[in-house]
């Protein structure tokens, strides 16, 4: 699972310091992160990156366009990955000087093929699925002559359609890594929704080796919802899964506030077990009876299941504190 840091890399003793982006990156690894990308738009901030990369075990990659004198500064460091657009770093000698020092590194290289930036003798192509490829392919053809195997591609548009298209097209004469996801998806429940659409279809199709769903939403909401997707999928487990009512008129117990309490607590569990929130007694014991742990309440009282057995109640003012020792016990 990856995510993309979404502040500037700023001098060091600002908010975007490196002690501040280490802190960043901490909490992100604690929840799932397993890869995080770093826009390197100038020299200051390939130097920065590579402190960065120095400071955490989280691979670190650097994105980079048009100047691959930064991409070769990167490589200085203990960067994990180098990710460029097809012919947007420039002429083949450019690659070739990138490829040589990455192969020297043994640094892996993405080629992600954006849609909506495809080299410009592929833009009026009717099929824009094919038209990725086509720019994948080219870039391929040229790492291929050099000899360079340690690549991994993507293939992204702002559509589900599109997206699973070029991916299957690819996926099916060429044995490389596929990172997959939709990109500018939009805010967090809509790009949610697409990015969903998108990661299980090609998964269940057998494409897709890593993933990110790209959010106009924080790094976090990235990261969660991508754990949800693979684990709702089967492919993963990452910890507490939540059964939680959708609230109605009959809700005697604050769920989403609950929720909003607890789950930060709950992502920092790595036991794969079930969690029922439920909002009123109709529910919530059933529910309850199939989670490994459960809460409901009303008025000023909750009461605390397990495997649909009450073992303890609580005035609602100690809710958070009790059920967190309960969670701490497995």
């Amino acid at each position: 699972m990856q995510s993309m840091w979404k502040q500037p890399l700023g001098a060091l003793g600002s908010t975007h310091s490196p002690e501040h982006t280490l802190a960043g990156i901490r909490g992100l690894e604690q929840i799932g992160c397993e890869l995080l990308r770093f826009s390197v738009p100038d020299l200051q901030s390939a130097e920065l990156l590579g402190e960065l990369a120095s400071r955490t075990d989280l691979p670190l990659v650097a994105d980079i366009h048009f100047d691959h004198r930064l991409a070769l500064r990167c490589l200085d460091f203990p960067i994990a990955k180098i990710r460029i657009n097809p012919g947007n770093i420039g002429r083949a000698d450019k690659v070739e000087e990138l490829v040589r020092k990455a192969e020297d590194k043994e640094v892996a290289l993405r080629v992600g093929v954006n849609a909506g930036s495809l080299p410009k003798r592929l833009r009026r192509e009717k099929n824009v699925a094919r038209a990725m490829v086509r720019a994948a392919e080219e870039e391929l053809s040229l790492l291929e002559r050099l000899g360079y195997d340690r690549v991994i591609f993507s293939l992204k548009a702002a559509d589900v359609e599109t997206t699973v298209e070029a991916n299957l097209l690819f996926a099916e004469s060429h044995e490389y890594p596929l990172h997959i996801g939709v990109t500018e998806a939009g805010p967090l429940v809509q790009g949610t929704v697409k990015n969903t659409l998108a990661i299980a279809r090609l998964l269940e199709n057998g494409v897709g080796d890593t993933v990110r769903v790209s959010l106009s939403d924080s790094p976090e909401n990235e990261i969660i919802a991508a754990r949800s997707i693979l684990q709702n999928l089967g492919f993963r487990a990452f910890g507490p899964e939540v059964i939680s009512c959708p609230t109605c008129g009959r809700t005697a117990f604050d769920v989403t506030g609950f929720l909003e309490k607890v789950q930060p607590f709950m992502r920092r569990i790595h036991k794969n077990i079930t969690v029922a929130i439920m909002g009123c007694p109709v529910n919530g014991p059933g529910e309850a009876k199939r989670a490994d742990l459960g809460i409901t309440g009303s008025e000023n009282q909750v009461v605390i299941f397990k495997k649909g057995k009450i073992i303890r109640r609580e005035s609602a003012d100690h809710a958070i504190e009790a059920f967190k020792e309960e969670l701490e016990k497995f």
